[in-house]
């Protein structure tokens, strides 16, 4: 897997003569040969215009360090604005399993932390022509138009927003989910759950919200504005708002965090206020990370298939880039509660 940065073609696997650890560059051939890199472009694709001697010198340098073109029409691009640890991890593993099955090679690119990554152009994407994209990163429609133009069939991996109608997307079932968790808490006994929702701009986190509310609404109990706190997808976010949560005086019996770092942050909160999960609150969280099964209580979550998500995507882009027309080109996983030792009745039931 290659982490594209400049777009600048790559060596399938040779390495650069006296460091095993890095690749050849066409920019390395360049200025060995001391000509410019679009002469050595030429000379790898069999173009004209180069002299007879420049051409043989780059061609020596081409034998010696094993550079081989690689073949961008055998290549998934995978697209991240951010590549997030443990998340990330997961969505990585299902599109390479699915790519060593197909023999397709992956390049992994990331917008970076300190970018907009619906703003930040991909004209490095569209310089590269690969045979399709994954995109964990949420394009604008003028980025999906610039795809189209080239003819590179994207997927959109967990949309964050409404998609327009024939925009390839995998997603998960974040309403069912939402619901499903609310519905455990309630029928273990809980009246006052509380929620840390994400953002109302994600979509996911909506839904998810919604399906807390269509549980409670089921139940015939009332859904407290005091006890629905918005904020970002983090620990430290979590534990600001499980911190306020839970020093109230009529503190909830139970907390649904939107995912599972928001939860981790619940954790945090209730060993600074003195508190036991799942004995004076009960907490679920939302993604099943490998991190839910370590913690201690281990964590009652609901599970976002984020591996097979991505393995999906990667079948449904492969396809599209082989010009398949794939019956269907919107896709939800089911969610599913994995219960585990951080939920309980309450105490007072």
């Amino acid at each position: 897997m290659s982490h594209a940065e400049s777009g600048e073609p790559v060596a399938d696997v040779e390495p650069r003569k006296g460091d095993p650890s890095r690749p050849v560059t066409i920019s390395y051939i360049a200025e060995t040969a001391g000509v410019s890199i679009p002469t050595v472009s030429k000379v790898i694709n069999g173009r004209s215009g180069v002299a007879a001697g420049t051409r043989a010198r780059v061609e020596a340098l081409i034998s010696e360090f094993g550079y081989r073109k690689t073949n961008r029409k055998n290549v998934l691009e995978l697209v991240f604005g951010q590549l997030e640890d443990m998340w990330g991890m997961e969505i990585i593993r299902g599109v390479e399993r699915v790519a060593r099955e197909q023999r397709v090679g992956v390049m992994l690119t990331e917008f970076g932390p300190h970018r907009d990554p619906v703003d930040h152009p991909i004209d490095d994407t569209l310089a590269r022509r690969p045979a399709c994209v994954v995109t964990v990163a949420q394009l604008s429609q003028e980025q999906r138009d610039q795809l189209r133009a080239k003819e590179i069939p994207f997927v959109v991996f967990d949309p964050t927003s409404e998609l327009p109608d024939g925009v390839p997307f995998v997603g998960a079932t974040n309403w069912a989910g939402g619901r499903s968790a609310t519905r455990h808490l309630v029928e273990l006994g809980h009246r006052r759950i509380a929620m840390i929702a994400g953002p109302d701009r994600i979509l996911c986190c909506r839904a998810r919200l919604d399906g807390y509310r269509s549980a409670l609404e089921a139940a015939e109990l009332s859904v407290d504005p005091a006890l629905v706190l918005r904020t970002d997808l983090t620990r430290e976010d979590g534990r600001v708002a499980a911190l306020s949560l839970l020093s109230a005086a009529d503190r909830p019996t139970a907390i649904f965090a939107c995912n599972d770092l928001q939860a981790l942050g619940v954790y945090q909160a209730t060993r600074e206020l003195g508190l036991r999960i799942p004995v004076d609150v009960s907490v679920v969280g939302f993604d099943d990370l490998p991190i839910a099964t370590l913690v201690d209580p281990p964590l009652t979550t609901v599970r976002q298939p984020l591996t097979e998500m991505a393995a999906v995507a990667t079948e449904l882009a492969l396809a599209l880039g082989r010009g398949e027309r794939p019956s269907q080109i919107g896709l939800e996983l089911a969610t599913t509660l994995t219960v585990r030792e951080s939920t309980a009745r309450p105490a007072d039931a």
